[in-house]
C-alpha cells in the first residue's frame, strides 16, 4: 500500500507488549471502524482515551492509496520501531550543517525545526524534531564539547534534567485542572486564531511580575499590567479578564497555560470570559513554545532581576506594539501584527 512501510516484520516484534502510550492493533482496527462509521478525530479520540491529535497522526503516517488499513498500520510502526538506529544527527548530512549553523547563531532547537519546514518544504530528509537536537547535544556533551552545547543550549546545561513523575504530585489547585492532553485537535494543530499561550515574567525576588499572552498563530503579543506587580491569583485573574476582555468574541478561543499558583481561579477566568483553561504538563515548558520564545525576547525590555511594578499600563502598551511589529521568520518575515489583521 502506498505510502506505508511494508518491509517483513517478524511475529515477535507485531506482538510485543508495548508501553501503553503507544497504539495497539485492536485500537488501530478500531480507529478504523469509527473513521469508516464517519466519527471526527475528536469522537475516535475520546472512544480509545487518547488525544485527538495521536489520532490524526495515526491516520496521517499510516494511509496509504487505500485508506487507513491496521494491519498494514501495524506492521509499519513495527518496522519503525527497532533500534538501535543511527542517530540521524551524528552522520555528516545537509540536515546535520544546517543545524549546526542554527546553533552557533544561538537558535533554538523549536526554532531550527521550524526554520527546516519553511526553508525545505518539499525535502522530508530535512526534517528533525526538537528533541533529537537536544539528544545529539546531550549525547556529545563530553569532555571539550560541553563548552559548545552551554553556548548552544539557553540554560547552560550539559546534562539532561530530570523530571519528576507527574502522578505523584499532589494536586495544585482545589478546581480541577483540564490537561494539554485533552486539548482539541485544531488548537493543537494551529488550524484557528483565538488560541492563546501565557504565563508570568518575574521580576527581582519574585516581588513583580508581568503576564504575557501570545496567539497560537500569528505569534501576537498581549501583555498584563498587574497593579503594583502583585501576582496572587486574584491579582491575575482579574488582569487577564480585563484583557481578554478586550478582544472581539472570535479570538476567545481558549488558554494554555503553566501549573503555576497564579492560576488557582482558572474557574472563576473561564467564567467571565468564557474561554477554556488548559494546563500544560508539569515542568514541560515547551508545551506552550510560543510563549516561552517570546518571553525571551521580552527579557531584552524586562531583564532579570529588576523590579517590574514600575512599568506602566502605557509602557507594556508599547513594548507590545514593538514586539508586535518585528517580522518573524515563523511568519514569512511578516509582523505579528500584520499576520492578525
Amino acid at each position: 500500500m502506498d505510502g506505508v512501510s511494508t518491509a517483513p516484520v517478524g511475529l515477535a516484534a507485531l506482538e510485543k507488549h508495548l508501553h501503553p502510550r503507544f497504539l495497539t492493533l485492536a485500537e488501530r482496527e478500531q480507529i478504523r471502524d469509527l473513521r469508516g462509521a464517519g466519527q471526527s478525530l475528536r469522537a475516535i479520540g475520546q472512544a480509545l482515551g487518547r488525544p485527538a491529535s495521536t489520532v490524526m497522526r495515526e491516520i496521517r503516517a499510516n494511509s496509504g492509496t487505500q485508506g487507513y488499513q491496521p494491519y498494514a498500520a501495524h506492521r509499519a510502526a513495527a518496522a519503525r520501531r527497532p533500534r538501535p538506529k543511527d542517530r540521524k544527527l551524528l552522520r555528516e548530512s545537509p540536515l546535520r550543517h544546517f543545524v549546526r549553523d542554527g546553533l552557533r547563531q544561538r537558535w533554538s532547537p523549536e526554532q531550527i525545526c521550524h526554520a527546516l519546514v519553511q526553508e525545505h518544504p518539499d525535502d522530508q530528509s530535512m526534517r528533525v524534531s526538537v528533541e533529537t537536537i537536544y539528544q545529539a547535544l546531550y549525547f556529545q556533551a563530553r569532555g571539550s564539547l560541553k563548552r559548545e552545547v552551554q553556548t548552544a543550549i539557553r540554560s547552560g546545561r550539559t546534562r539532561r534534567k530530570p523530571h519528576r513523575d507527574p502522578a505523584a504530585r499532589t494536586p495544585r489547585f482545589t478546581d480541577p485542572m483540564v490537561m494539554i492532553s485533552d486539548r482539541p485537535a485544531d488548537i493543537e494543530d494551529r488550524a484557528v486564531p483565538g488560541h492563546w499561550e501565557g504565563d508570568l515574567i518575574i521580576g527581582a525576588n519574585s516581588r513583580s511580575a508581568i503576564a504575557t499572552l501570545v496567539e497560537r498563530i500569528t505569534r501576537y503579543t498581549m501583555l498584563v499590567h498587574l497593579p503594583g506587580g502583585a501576582h496572587d491569583a486574584e491579582t491575575v485573574r482579574d488582569g487577564l479578564v480585563r484583557t481578554i476582555q478586550t478582544l472581539p468574541a472570535h479570538l476567545r478561543g481558549s488558554l494554555t497555560w503553566g501549573q503555576g499558583s497564579e492560576m488557582a481561579r482558572h474557574k472563576q477566568f473561564t467564567m467571565a470570559t468564557g474561554m477554556p483553561v488548559y494546563f500544560c504538563d508539569p515542568a514541560s515548558p515547551w508545551q506552550r513554545g510560543s510563549n516561552e520564545n517570546t518571553n525571551g525576547l521580552l527579557r531584552q525590555y524586562f531583564p532579570k532581576g529588576t523590579d517590574l511594578s514600575v512599568h506602566s499600563p502605557e509602557d507594556l502598551e508599547h513594548v507590545a506594539q514593538e514586539l508586535n511589529g518585528r517580522p518573524r521568520k515563523t511568519l514569512g518575515r511578516a509582523n505579528p501584527a500584520a499576520a492578525s489583521t
